[in-house]
C-alpha cells in the first residue's frame, strides 16, 4: 500500500548496512569503509565529542523526498541493526513547532504511511508522544512498546537548564527510577535542599537511562556546539540526521539527487538548471 521508491529503498539499505557494520567494527571504521553513493568528495568520519563510539550519520534527500517516512523506517532499522532492542526509545527532533505538530499528526493518524510504518514494524506496539507530554510515559511503555517522543531541539538546547521542564525534577517520573542504583553514573542530581545529591526525576535522566535513538529532521539547523551538547546530555545511542542541505562537515552517508526524485515522479514541475560562474 505504501511502496517505497527505489531511491528510498537504496537510502535505507545503506543505513542498515552502515549500522550493522558499526555494531561490529565501530562507528568510524564502518563509515570510512563505506562506498558512499552519490556523495561528492566524501569526508572522513567526524565523531561526536563525548560520544565518539556512537554512530552519527546524515542522509541527504532533496525537499519532497519523503524524509519523514524514511525517518519512521529508521526506527526499526536502528533497533534491529545497531541497538539490538525490541522496543527502542526514540527522540525525534524537528526545527519548528509547526513541523512538530505536522509530524505528530502523521505519526498518530491510522492509515497514514508514517503511522502504518511504525505499526507494521512493531506489530502495533508503539506509542507516539509530544515532548510536552513526557510525564505520560510509564516504565511499562518503555519496556513493551517502541516509544517515539517528538519535540524541537530548542526545547532541550539551553545553556542554563533551570526552569526547563525536561530538565526539572518531576515526581510523576519517580517510577522510572525505583530500581536505579543511587550511584548510577551520568545522572543529573538535585543540587540543594533535603534531597541534595539524589538522582533527579527528570525527563532528561529518563532519556539518559535508556539511551535513545535520536532522529534529527532538517539537521542543518543544528550545527552549534550547544546542539551537540544536547546529544551528550541525553546519552544518545545513535544519531541519524535528515536534510536537503547538510553542513560541510556532516557525515553524509548517502546522497539522493533531484534527478532521482524526478525519475520516480516525486517532482511534478520541470527541472531547469543553468550554470553560473
Amino acid at each position: 500500500m505504501f511502496a517505497l521508491k527505489k531511491y528510498q529503498i537504496a537510502t535505507l539499505d545503506m543505513l542498515h548496512t552502515y549500522l550493522a557494520d558499526a555494531r561490529t567494527i565501530g562507528a568510524k571504521p564502518a563509515f570510512d569503509g563505506m562506498d558512499k553513493i552519490g556523495v561528492r568528495d566524501p569526508r572522513s568520519y567526524r565523531p561526536l565529542e563525548g560520544l565518539e563510539t556512537v554512530p552519527y550519520v546524515c542522509l541527504r534527500l532533496p525537499t519532497g523526498g519523503g524524509k519523514t517516512l524514511l525517518s519512521a523506517h529508521t526506527v526499526k532499522i536502528a533497533a534491529d541493526a545497531y541497538l539490538e532492542r525490541e522496543f527502542p526509545l526514540v527522540l525525534w527532533l524537528v526545527p519548528t513547532n509547526t513541523i512538530r505538530f505536522q509530524t505528530l499528526e502523521t505519526l498518530k493518524k491510522p492509515g497514514h504511511s508514517n503511522y502504518e510504518t511504525l505499526r507494521a514494524a512493531f506489530d502495533g506496539r508503539f506509542r507516539v508522544l509530544d515532548i510536552s507530554d513526557f510525564t505520560q510515559i510509564t516504565p511499562a511503555d518503555v519496556q513493551t512498546r517502541a516509544c517515539v517522543i517528538v519535540g524541537t531541539m530548542q526545547t532541550l538546547r539551553v545553556t542554563n537548564t533551570d526552569g526547563r521542564k525536561v530538565y526539572a525534577h518531576n515526581e510523576h517520573l519517580e517510577p522510572h527510577f525505583t530500581a536505579v542504583p543511587a550511584n548510577t553514573p551520568g545522572m543529573e542530581r538535585i543540587e540543594e535542599g533535603d534531597q541534595k545529591g539524589q538522582i533527579k526525576f527528570s525527563f532528561r535522566n529518563v532519556l539518559a537511562l535508556h539511551r535513545p535513538l535520536v532522529i534529527v529532521d532538517e539537521a542543518h539547523n543544528n550545527t552549534s556546539s550547544l546542539s551537540f551538547e544536547v546529544l551528550q546530555r541525553v546519552h544518545a545511542a545513535c544519531v541519524v540526521e535528515f536534510t536537503a542541505t547538510p553542513a560541510s562537515d556532516s557525515n553524509v552517508l548517502h546522497n539522493v539527487s533531484a534527478t532521482e526524485l524526478k525519475a520516480e515522479e516525486m517532482i511534478k514541475l520541470p527541472i531547469r538548471l543553468s550554470e553560473h560562474t
